[in-house]
């Protein structure tokens, strides 16, 4: 049977006659089985930083790290490039990694007839969120770890996410894939760089048609409606199963309500705020969230815990609690914040990317309890109403173990206080956890994700007036600005064992530039709105194509095609985050050329948002600064005035999303007017504050009586 390569759309498919293929390369395995009497030898990604690539510096695998020397390889070589790309928590790539990376017939084939490339997509996202675009025009669907095979000029022409080393029913295995592709590139090699040629080509013109539309107010109603019809009424959350949070889809929802009262988005929010938090999804005994459910009642969690995830959580139960004054919200992001303080964080001030999943090899057994082994801790009557509280079975709810969860407690009792007792034994059950074998850490510091822990400790030191999260603020700042920018003011993507050798991408710069903007909200500090604002002119200038902005800037690789974050996907994208920075410099400072960008963002994509607002809630946020100017608050007077005072703690515990505060003492006035442009002030210099919206002020309100009566309606 001839071999042959079918091309349908995007999506690439192999027909070949299987035995034929096999041939090749298995039996060249029997002729040279040389490795498995080879001492195993460190490969180059021990020379790495990222913790992810040394874990296989071990694999007889002969990796080479994305870069110049991999490349010029494949081309001297005419090999194709086999691509693996992942992260250190993922449990998938563990499993990977034991069947088929650690093992010597997988090896002698990758070694033989390609050259191998590993890829940490946390340190290289823009690497990553290329390929995924690829896997999923080829596969319709994309994951964790990511498999492509690319021609020498890196073009892929092959995808697919988790494959086993074995064929297993319809599932192709690792090995019969890589005995069919040698096949091809030695046999029809001209069809498969054809193929490769096609698939960067159609990829590319996804980019370039985008679809048009002219954008009104109706599509903030279209974005809640294209919410309600993947909400879960049931479970909350959206889809079914797996779960992930999408914070950006749930900020959306609170933005809504707060903006136009529908009751069925806090409806909606509430429910879901309060069946992650019920589930197996936060870690009850040691706090903090996990990555998401595998089930749609997110009882049945994936383990690995994530630095984005829990600032982005931490965040979204700390706006809900300003905006209902549910206490219940605030002890989850409290909890949640003590663990990245507790056990995310750096001697430094920085935080640490991410906690695995397994343990001893397996998943989620470091978290998991027997209800035997709880009784003989706790004792019999302790330990019998501890199983009780948290949903402890004999028979267990996962695998014969047990997930603490609340699943089955009604609102009511959630929105109590905890039975001292249950506080008690849970500490003695999170002291007796931490003595089993922790499950790995990823070390590394991402300036995005950092930032993002920035934003969110600078909103709970101003929410809360905890001071101790105001000084966590700075610690990171200062270790951002420090440890993670060189000599010429170039904020670098990663910080382990020294400074990366990478640029932050976009989402670097955005988001520790929206914590720098917090910073200043928390402290008052103009020093911080400075800082920020010299980020918002480097991303424009760095990353800003005209049209949209591009996860990696001008002085980045060039990838085969340009990496574009266009739609919200677990977290917000990076056009989302980047209008976001440019509604809020704007707001602060009245320079259109921030408006006039955001501007080019909305119409370049006003189509793409009309056919799809789900795929936007993160974008839309930023709308009606941009359609109808952006909503101010200028507190202005003496700092030393009770007045003053009594009105800016209210102010600063007010939830701000979507609303720029200014505070100004009249004494400053110079000072002010080089960031501010919507700076206000009485004659007489008595503490008031202004409502403004698109830069046009209201009278003062002077008293504190009046100030709570216009932010009710404001």
């Amino acid at each position: 049977m001839e071999t042959e390569l079918v091309l349908h759309k995007t999506a690439i498919f192999f027909e070949y006659d299987v035995k034929k293929q096999f041939q090749i390369v298995l039996v060249s395995i029997k002729e040279s089985n040389q490795m498995a009497h080879m001492d195993r030898k460190m490969n180059r990604l021990a020379l790495e930083k990222s913790p992810y690539l040394r874990h296989h510096a071990l694999n007889p695998v002969d990796w080479y790290p994305w870069g110049e020397e991999a490349f010029e390889k494949a081309r001297k070589e005419d090999k194709p490039i086999f691509l693996s790309i992942g992260y250190a928590s993922c449990h998938w790539c563990h499993v990977m990694e034991r069947e088929s990376f650690e093992d010597l017939d997988v090896a002698e084939v990758l070694n033989r007839y390609f050259v191998s490339v590993k890829v940490d997509k946390e340190e290289r996202p823009d690497v990553d969120h290329v390929h995924m675009s690829f896997c999923q025009a080829m596969t319709g669907d994309g994951g964790w770890p990511m498999t492509l095979i690319l021609t020498p000029e890196r073009k892929p022409f092959f995808a697919a996410t988790y494959l086993p080393k074995e064929t297993k029913g319809q599932h192709m295995g690792l090995l019969e894939v890589l005995a069919r592709i040698t096949a091809l590139w030695q046999e029809e090699k001209e069809r498969v760089l054809s193929s490769a040629d096609f698939a960067v080509e159609a990829v590319l013109s996804v980019q370039k048609e985008r679809k048009e539309g002219d954008l009104d107010d109706e599509i903030q109603k279209k974005a809640f409606a294209s919410l309600i019809s993947i909400y879960d009424e049931h479970q909350g959350g959206f889809f079914q199963a797996p779960k992930f949070p999408l914070t950006h889809h749930l900020f959306y929802l609170l933005w809504y309500y707060k903006t136009t009262g529908e009751e069925k988005a806090l409806d909606m929010l509430e429910k879901s705020l309060m069946s992650m938090y019920k589930g197996g999804l936060f870690d009850h005994a040691g706090g903090g969230f996990y990555r998401y459910a595998v089930d749609e009642r997110w009882l049945i969690p994936h383990f690995e815990k994530m630095l984005y995830d829990n600032a982005l959580l931490s965040r979204l139960y700390l706006s809900a609690y300003a905006v209902t004054g549910r206490a219940l919200y605030k002890k989850v992001s409290v909890r949640t914040l003590d663990f990245l303080l507790e056990h995310l964080k750096d001697g430094e001030g920085a935080f640490y990317a991410s906690m695995d999943a397994d343990s001893e090899g397996e998943e989620g057994k470091f978290y998991l309890f027997e209800k035997e082994e709880l009784l003989s801790l706790l004792g019999e009557e302790r330990g019998k109403e501890f199983a009780r509280f948290y949903g402890v079975e004999e028979k267990g709810n996962f695998e014969g173990k047990n997930i603490l969860n609340l699943y089955e407690k009604p609102l009511q009792d959630l929105l109590e206080e905890e039975p001292e007792t249950i506080m008690e034994s849970r500490k003695k059950v999170l002291m007796y956890r931490e003595q089993r074998v922790q499950p790995a850490m990823d070390d590394k510091i991402l300036s995005s994700w950092n930032g993002m822990v920035l934003e969110t400790l600078s909103m709970a030191g101003r929410l809360l007036e905890e001071k101790r999260y105001t000084n966590a603020a700075r610690d990171l700042f200062n270790f951002i600005e420090e440890k993670m920018t060189d000599e010429k003011g170039i904020l670098h993507g990663v910080y382990r064992e020294g400074l990366g050798e990478t640029e932050a991408f976009l989402d670097g710069y955005v988001h520790v530039l929206h914590g720098l903007l917090a910073l200043y909200e928390n402290t008052l500090e103009k020093r911080y709105l400075s800082l920020g604002k010299k980020l918002g002119d480097q991303i424009i200038e760095r990353f800003f194509n005209g049209k949209v902005f591009q996860l990696s800037g001008k002085y980045h690789e060039t990838l085969s095609i340009p990496a574009e974050e266009i739609f919200d996907s677990a977290t917000p994208s990076g056009n989302s985050e980047a209008v976001r920075a440019m509604a809020r410099l704007y707001s602060f400072t009245g320079e259109e050329r921030y408006l006039q960008v955001m501007e080019k963002v909305f119409m370049e994509l006003s189509g793409e948002i009309i056919e799809n607002p789900k795929g936007f809630s993160g974008i839309l946020l930023s709308y009606d600064v941009w359609m109808h100017g952006p909503r101010e608050i200028v507190l202005s007077g003496k700092r030393e005035d009770p007045v003053f005072r009594e009105m800016l703690k209210i102010l600063q515990k007010t939830e701000l999303t979507g609303i720029t505060l200014a505070v100004h003492d009249p004494r400053e006035k110079e000072e002010s007017e080089k960031i501010f442009s919507f700076i206000r002030e009485t004659e007489n210099g008595a503490a008031s504050v202004f409502f403004c919206k698109d830069h046009s002020c209201s009278l003062p309100v002077e008293t504190v009586e009046e100030l709570l009566e216009s932010l009710m309606k404001f």
